[in-house]
């Protein structure tokens, strides 16, 4: 049983606001969504925050890149501005600062700890580390997930008590094993490789099965009969929290 829920706000608020922002988080709340995705990297001196890119030019403006930055400047680096000018001066957020805002709204996280080549196991050790932290506090615990074995594997050693769920763009020979080595409790794959008769192996063998990125309500229907779990959308404004 599925005990997560169905329908994720992508990046927070999907196509409706900045990604990896508070300002997302707010409009997934906004549109009665308490379950969102985000990205988590960290900066040159170790800190986590929210950023999908490794390096500027997209959501941030300027040259360089997030681990070769000091999480203070990055947290003063304006996130909102390349989506509409009324998001201008929206900053790049901190892991805590999302993580806190979520434990207040009563918003379940799925975190993807998404490591710059070559800091895979720093990434998965210290957003583990992090999160066992904030949830001293209370809160329901997260479910991390992340394309990189390796960030997850170290991820589990930190906070194994954490479920983990591993992140692959089209499933291959090799995925029941590797779930198995992270004691993970779902695959999480993109929804536009995955077929009915895959979906019933992956649910035959125990896992739960969570899919990227879901945008009209027809698909999510044929995936949802098919036994899939849940899933990531960008279109909050199309498929509702309740689907």
């Amino acid at each position: 049983m599925w005990p997560y829920p169905k329908v994720i706000a992508h990046r927070g608020g999907g196509t409706l606001a900045p990604e990896n922002t508070i300002a997302a988080m707010q409009c997934g709340l906004d549109y009665g969504f308490h379950a969102v995705e985000f990205d988590v990297m960290l900066s040159k001196d170790g800190i986590p925050v929210l950023m999908h890119d490794p390096v500027f030019g997209r959501t941030v403006s300027g040259v360089g890149g997030v681990v070769t930055t000091l999480a203070s400047d990055l947290l003063q680096m304006d996130a909102g501005s390349w989506f509409a000018e009324r998001f201008a001066g929206e900053c790049v957020p901190s892991y805590e600062e999302i993580f806190r805002f979520c434990q207040l709204h009563g918003i379940w996280m799925n975190v993807e700890i998404k490591p710059v080549p070559g800091y895979e196991e720093e990434t998965g050790r210290t957003v583990a580390r992090v999160s066992k932290e904030l949830l001293a506090f209370g809160g329901n615990l997260p479910l991390f997930s992340s394309f990189s074995f390796a960030a997850l594997i170290s991820a589990k050693e930190e906070a194994p008590d954490i479920p983990r769920g591993f992140l692959i763009d089209q499933i291959e020979a090799g995925w029941l094993k590797a779930l198995q080595e992270l004691d993970a409790v779902a695959l999480h794959t993109n929804q536009k490789y995955l077929s009915a008769a895959m979906a019933a192996e992956i649910k035959a063998a125990g896992y739960g099965l969570l899919c990227y990125t879901v945008n009209t309500p027809e698909r999510a229907t044929e995936i949802s009969s098919w036994g899939v779990d849940a899933f990531c959308t960008d279109r909050i404004d199309l498929i509702p929290a309740n689907f």
